[in-house]
């Protein structure tokens, strides 16, 4: 096949599912605003990933190898965004106080994937160890694309619901600030670890 399908929603599933700065920006927003209020981040994000897999799998992986150090650049200016993004978590708090206070929407979460270095590396690993040599990149950039969205669209409401099932037993509780930072150092710890482990997770 020109592209090992079924292998590739295997791990796709596997790494949306898992611990990485989007999920953790989902658990949060569900926490601290609820799930409906929250939704159309999380179409917003699952949207999001799209804007970085078609320019790759239609000519970007090219340039990574002409011009390495924008690929450089792109990766250490993300991490300083997801680990800005973590910090904003870390002070947030899930009590309902300060009702003018409104939930990041649509846009907000669009732009989680094209700054986040976990979704870049997951992409790039699915074109490089997924798709057999002389595919039609629309072809394969389509495989990709929808096996991508399928598992986003299934997982990352599932995510956002436990922020919001948490919050339900720990706001305004002692807990809430442990827990708030908890979520905001395991973003950093995600990030790291793509950073210099070579991770790959949404």
């Amino acid at each position: 096949m020109a592209v090992a399908t079924a292998s590739f929603i295997v791990f796709a599933a596997s790494q949306v599912g898992t611990p990485g700065p989007a999920n953790m920006a989902l658990l949060a927003t569900g926490a601290r605003f609820g799930f409906r209020a929250a939704l159309p981040f999380v179409l917003g994000v699952a949207l999001g990933k799209q804007l970085v897999i078609w320019p790759v799998g239609l000519g970007l992986m090219e340039l990574s190898s002409r011009a390495p150090w924008v690929f450089e650049t792109l990766k250490w200016v993300s991490a300083a965004y997801i680990c800005w993004l973590a910090w904003k978590v870390a002070n947030l708090r899930l009590t309902q106080e300060g009702g003018d206070v409104q939930p990041p929407g649509f846009w907000a979460g669009l732009i989680v994937h094209p700054l986040n270095p976990k979704a870049w590396a997951m992409i790039v690993t699915g074109f490089t160890s997924f798709v057999a040599a002389g595919t039609p990149p629309v072809e394969a950039t389509g495989i990709i694309a929808a096996v991508l969205l399928g598992c986003q669209l299934l997982l990352h409401p599932v995510w956002t619901f436990a922020g919001d099932r948490i919050a339900a037993t720990v706001a305004g509780t002692p807990a809430e600030a442990y827990l708030m930072w908890t979520l905001a150092a395991l973003t950093v710890l995600s990030v790291v670890f793509v950073l210099f482990g070579g991770g790959a997770s949404a």
